[in-house]
């Protein structure tokens, strides 16, 4: 009976989070057939089966985080496998024909589909080993590369409902019946002594709500009015907890390692720049660019492109253990986006051989990209230089930390209409404020400063960038 190993994603990661299950105990299918969705360090990928047959076994839950090469799925005709009980994952390796150890290849350029999740009666013979055998042991690394299986979009607003499953040591023969039902009602049947199978649901596709449980253990009762100057009593808990894990673990990690490893400094520049919206402007109506969502960022990406040809220190990289410095003749510009999952960096690769539509391209498809929640991890390694773009939030500007491998990172602040003196005369003019935080091992206050006056010259009249 095959068992599918977690593959390993690349880009040092080590685990992953079993997030949902595709198919369940008893549906046939094929090669390449989506089977589950896990969360990496990174991103969300959904994984493509590298066997063709029956499900025969979930072997690991939703929600919980694996290592590398643990097995997580049997697919293969139950008839097929031994008769006694089912034992941990190292007997089975053993236990495995030697047609299942074939060597492991790269499923390359498979992409997701449907799931013909059908029931069929459980025959004697095995299934057939014409498609599963010739895919044995594909451990699926094409779906961490780009024309892999791609994650589903990141949806915002409340946690999903996830199957609750009863202990095994007390779990009667049809412990195998999953409940939905969300992890604040667990917890609060769990606190009741409430098993959640016993519980009528009432919610959205058969969902348990807080009301269901309260209700089956007679505690569903309407709140009384307060009294005059008492405090309304809050519903629920008091404090919820959520592990560190995914997208915010991966970032936690780095931002700790960078701001404990290169000694930061951050220096401010407040620029009038009505010229560069004047610019952007023309831009928006120029036919190259109506097909092209433009704005102001577009301008500070092409000014940094720009400014580190005079400052190549901005763009390269303390190598520690070598006792380098790595110049790099090339730019890999990082554009900071947060998601529901926390913040991602991806990088576009070369920008600085792009022309201004094809670079506004590469932004917007970032951005579309980590909205969805299907950023790669080949999309966010190698970067070179990171613009983070807080004045979308109305933030005016803050001491941005620097990406790991990286030596600055810029910091765009809201562009405000405020008064300032122009020709002489105080006038209503477009404000912005930009942070350059950058690593004083190699990046010394000269430079620092002339990078940040150089991107600052640019955006106070795009015309400079012809000085570059």
């Amino acid at each position: 009976m095959p068992e599918y190993k977690l593959p390993d994603p690349g880009e040092g990661l080590t685990e992953a989070e079993i997030v949902s299950w595709k198919v369940k105990v008893g549906d046939t299918v094929k090669i390449n057939d989506v089977v589950v969705e896990i969360e990496t360090a990174k991103s969300l990928v959904e994984l493509p089966s590298p066997y063709a047959g029956e499900v025969t076994a979930i072997l690991v839950q939703e929600g919980e985080t694996v290592e590398v090469g643990t097995p997580i799925i049997a697919i293969g005709d139950a008839a097929a496998a031994p008769a006694e009980p089912a034992a941990p994952a190292e007997a089975k390796a053993e236990t495995k024909p030697e047609a299942e150890e074939a060597p492991m290849k790269t499923l390359v350029g498979y992409g997701p589909r449907t799931v013909e999740a059908k029931r069929r009666a459980r025959k004697g013979s095995a299934s057939p080993a014409t498609e599963a055998g010739a895919a044995t042991q594909m451990q699926v690394q094409g779906a961490f590369t780009p024309g892999g299986a791609q994650s589903q979009p990141v949806v915002e607003g409340d946690e999903p409902a996830v199957p609750a499953h009863a202990a095994r040591a007390s779990a009667p023969a049809e412990s195998n019946v999953q409940v939905l039902a969300k992890p604040p009602v667990r917890k609060l049947a769990k606190d009741l002594g409430i098993d959640l199978r016993s519980v009528t649901p009432t919610g959205p596709n058969g969902t348990i709500t807080r009301a269901d449980v309260e209700g089956f253990s007679g505690g569903a009762t309407a709140p009384e009015e307060p009294a005059a100057f008492t405090p309304a009593v809050r519903s629920g808990d008091r404090e919820t907890r959520e592990p560190i894990k995914g997208v915010r673990k991966m970032m936690g990690q780095a931002m700790v390692q960078s701001a404990f490893t290169a000694p930061h400094v951050t220096e401010w520049i407040t620029v009038d720049v009505t010229k560069t919206m004047k610019y952007v402007e023309k831009l928006r109506s120029h036919r190259d660019f109506r097909d092209v969502k433009v704005s102001p960022l577009l301008v500070v990406a092409r000014a940094c492109i720009l400014a580190a040809r005079r400052t190549p220190e901005v763009n390269a990289t303390w190598d520690d253990a070598a006792g380098e410095v790595v110049f790099k003749n090339y730019v890999n510009l990082g554009i900071a986006a947060a998601t529901p999952r926390g913040l991602v960096v991806p990088n576009v690769k070369d920008a600085d051989e792009m022309s201004m539509v094809d670079l506004a391209r590469a932004i917007n498809s970032l951005a579309s990209t980590a909205r969805e929640g299907k950023t790669q991890p080949s999309e966010m390694s190698g970067g070179s230089f990171t613009i983070t773009n807080v004045g979308v939030f109305g933030v005016d500007a803050g001491t941005p930390i620097i990406n790991p491998g990286e030596s600055a990172i810029l910091c765009f602040g809201a562009v405000r209409k405020q008064p300032w003196v122009h020709k002489g005369k105080i006038k209503p003019r477009d404000i912005t404020t930009l942070a350059l935080s950058f690593d004083h091992r190699l990046v010394d206050g000269e430079k620092g400063s002339r990078f940040l006056a150089d991107v600052a010259a640019i955006l106070e009249d795009p015309a400079n960038s012809l000085m570059f």
